[in-house]
């Protein structure tokens, strides 16, 4: 299986390693391994002496050349932060962002890449945790992983055995183990784009309460001959709901056959005077290794026109 190789808590420790790297003292160790456990110097990445400052708790709300795009020398991007509406200058900007909201943030790009940035709806996703108090009952009935087309959740399995420095996993069914949960909150019958948009209304509109409510109910109708009972074995319940989730992916039941040049995430991309576009969706495919290539594509293209 090849998900079990990945860092304990997912893609977080490739960005933590990454800004290990690039900023000196931001995050202690010097190993993979001792990445998982090191707690981050939120303070240090800001400073003026790095040639490398990352600004966190930064909301952009707006990208503009100064001046003609075709001709001029720095980008302005105003930013809020503290409740303070902020701006900085620059040579060069890649927006890494979700790519739908690019054109809000960025409204002098020319209308078509405008449009093919807007069509790029991402897919929602609800990844629920519940942590138990052992796993005894998946022992019992010979599972890992169980699949429920008509489900609340349709996916439900034991956590990937991942041990990694000072993290281990659970080894033995009477010990604690998380469940990863999913539910794709979608609308069948709807163009996939409204499906998408479907549901990220109900992910804002649904309250915690449901949510707890049927995982409940539905842990107890899939486990409870085996004897898991919820009330006493669920220690802990966490919904992550991922209202912008996976890059949009072309769909041969609801898409044209474009050609290359027609794709509208190879049209939104296109760089615009002095500023590049990358993340996932730019590439069409919701994974870490299309998002580094993506960036790597992006700060090529800047560096070209210098």
């Amino acid at each position: 299986e090849p998900s079990i190789f990945h860092f304990p808590d997912g893609n977080a420790s490739i960005a933590r390693l990454l800004v290990r790297s690039l900023i000196p003292g931001a995050i202690p160790g010097q190993t993979m391994e001792d990445v998982v456990s090191a707690r981050a110097s939120y303070g240090g990445p800001d400073q003026g002496r790095n040639p490398i400052r990352i600004r966190l708790n930064s909301t952009v709300v707006q990208v503009r050349h100064n001046g003609p795009p075709d001709s001029a020398k720095e980008v302005g991007v105003a930013y809020m932060r503290g409740g303070r509406l902020q701006s900085v200058q620059a040579g060069a900007c890649v927006l890494a962002c979700y790519n739908m909201m690019i054109p809000y943030l960025c409204p002098e790009l020319p209308q078509k890449q405008q449009d093919a940035l807007h069509s790029l709806a991402k897919v929602p996703l609800v990844y629920t945790h519940v942590a138990i108090r052992n796993w005894t009952t998946f022992q019992s009935l010979g599972v890992h992983q169980i699949v429920a087309p008509g489900g609340y959740h349709t996916y439900t399995a034991l956590d990937f055995p991942v041990s990694l420095g000072q993290y281990e996993f659970p080894s033995k069914p009477d010990e604690p183990m998380v469940l990863f949960m999913l539910r794709t909150p979608c609308k069948p019958g709807l163009p996939q784009r409204d499906q998408f948009r479907a549901g990220r209304a109900e992910l804002m509109r649904t309250q915690f309460s449901t949510f707890e409510r049927n995982i409940r109910d539905q842990l107890a109708r899939t486990l409870g001959s085996a004897g898991f009972d919820p009330g006493r074995d669920i220690a802990g319940i966490t919904v992550n709901r991922w209202a912008h989730g996976y890059a949009y992916s072309p769909n041969s039941l609801f898409d044209p056959d474009w050609t290359e040049d027609e794709k509208p995430w190879v049209v939104g991309r296109k760089p615009f005077g002095r500023i590049a576009i990358a993340n996932s969706d730019a590439g069409a495919s919701a994974y870490t290794d299309v998002a580094i290539d993506q960036a790597y594509r992006a700060v090529g293209e800047l560096l070209s026109r210098r």
